[in-house]
């Protein structure tokens, strides 16, 4: 359970200096076993350490910690129960967010979007903290590790808090670079078959395995 409450403070901290979360604004969990590591309310994420953390059981009720957990508890548990998810990362990215007050649909304008499954679903609006966003949220990340939030911002889920984090910083990156290019003209979109020509070629080469002898 410390390695996980560590791993939260630790990803709570990077988010802040990469810009990613501002203030309070924003929330990280992880799972361990049957607990999960989660930000309390209104913490200031730079500064978060490991001991501030709460940890719920998978109902949602506090086994430890002083402070009252996220707002966004239900995001996060829902995540949990329905996907292959080892950590949760929540973030108010500015792009990302700004993007969601435009877009329906986030489209794959880069091979590396690949990450996410693909295109990134844009969750319909609703009120912080409620069922109801959990739920529309919980419907864009089917098929995909992220989604963006109308009008709020962006969730993304992976196996641990360090791959959610570099997950969340791809998913700003790609953002950005649609933006970039709606300023120019209209995007194109790669195809369906031109993405499963990157899953081949990357199968086919071996990206990123250490070289057999």
């Amino acid at each position: 359970m410390e390695a996980a409450r560590e791993a939260v403070a630790d990803a709570c901290r990077r988010l802040a200096r990469e810009g990613l979360v501002h203030s309070t604004a924003g929330n990280v969990s992880a799972r361990a076993d049957d607990r999960v590591v989660v930000t309390p309310t209104g913490a200031v994420l730079a500064d978060l350490r490991p001991e501030l953390t709460t940890v719920v059981d998978m109902q949602g009720e506090v086994v430890e910690g002083e402070l009252a957990p996220t707002s966004e508890l239900f995001l996060h548990l829902g995540i949990y129960e329905r996907f292959d998810a080892g950590a949760v990362v929540h973030t108010h990215s500015p792009v990302a967010t700004a993007l969601s007050c435009v877009v329906d649909e986030l489209p794959p304008v880069h091979y590396q979007m690949l990450a996410f499954g693909g295109s990134v679903r844009v969750a319909p609006y609703a009120t912080f903290g409620s069922r109801e966003l959990a739920d529309n949220v919980h419907a864009a990340l089917e098929g995909r590790s992220a989604a963006l939030m109308q009008n709020h911002g962006a969730v993304c889920f992976a196996s641990d808090c360090v791959a959610a984090t570099e997950l969340a910083l791809l998913l700003e990156w790609a953002c950005d670079v649609y933006w970039r290019a709606r300023t120019i003209g209209d995007p194109r979109v790669l195809s369906d078959e031109e993405l499963a020509d990157v899953v081949a070629a990357v199968t086919e080469r071996g990206y990123g395995q250490a070289r057999t002898r």
